[in-house]
């Protein structure tokens, strides 16, 4: 069976190689050069994409990153690459295809509770190009589309927690965040594309939301850093519970997301 990965970054990689190892053939499209040598590597713009010339794909993996954050690099990233790519995937005989969005297509953000029924409600523009372009893919690839919502990415550097534990005196206000390990991230990925009767989206978390002003205070302690004071009781962020992911069957490894920090830190 033969798999194309659009999109080659940290997640792609580790789901790639996974599937090498279960013996399937891998193709990539990037914008740079890769080295793995478990894949063939084509370097191509996504807007102009080509696959006249590779052998029949029979499942695709949909995962992008814009080069900044700003509106204009996710609408090019995320919404423009729609049309090209599916007309690029027309001629392959494609069984499943998997596409990476992110569960800013919710909007709430006074702490509600967020499942896999609730309300999309994006309450900015990027989270808007998101879910457009989740229903491009679903609209054109009906019976073979399963979109997978991530909450936040971790797991490979704790770096930038270090910089607010380090910069941070006060916090506003309590504001509820979500993560999902990159290896969790990764394996759930490999599951469903082998999950028979696989739903149209899934949430990708741990479950386990955290305040912010927590994991901060959880950091300033572990580096003998003043902890900082909280201002006000408001609440923020939302709670989000990935009910579909663990009802496929799919198992977390890192359920505990200090262990995972204390282990960056060592």
């Amino acid at each position: 069976m033969h798999i194309l990965f659009i999109g080659y970054g940290k997640t792609s990689q580790r789901v790639a190689k996974q599937l090498f190892e279960l013996g399937y053939q891998v193709t990539t499209i990037s914008r740079s050069p890769k080295t793995d040598l478990y894949a063939n590597h084509l370097i191509q713009d996504i807007h102009q994409l080509d696959l006249m010339q590779v052998k029949p794909i029979d499942y695709v993996y949909i995962l992008l990153a814009p080069s900044e954050r700003g509106v204009d690099a996710y609408r090019e990233t995320y919404f423009a690459s729609t049309k090209p790519i599916i007309q690029a995937l027309k001629n392959h005989p494609i069984k499943k295809i998997i596409v990476v969005s992110s569960t800013r297509v919710y909007g709430e953000n006074s702490g509600e509770i967020i499942n896999d029924e609730s309300l999309i409600q994006p309450i900015d523009e990027q989270g808007e190009i998101l879910y457009a372009m989740e229903n491009v893919y679903l609209n054109a690839f009906p019976e073979q589309c399963s979109v997978v919502r991530p909450t936040g990415i971790y797991g490979t550097s704790v770096e930038r927690m270090k910089k607010l534990a380090n910069m941070t005196l006060t916090y506003p206000n309590i504001h509820w965040s979500n993560r999902i390990h990159i290896d969790d991230l990764a394996a759930f990925l490999v599951h469903v594309l082998h999950v028979e009767h696989f739903e149209k989206t899934y949430i990708c978390s741990d479950s386990k939301p955290i305040p912010l002003h927590k994991i901060i205070q959880w950091f300033q302690q572990k580096l003998d850093l003043p902890q900082l004071v909280l201002e006000a009781e408001q609440l923020s962020g939302k709670k989000i519970m990935a009910q579909r992911m663990l009802k496929s069957g799919f198992q977390l490894k890192h359920q505990d997301c200090f262990d995972e920090y204390l282990k960056l830190l060592k």
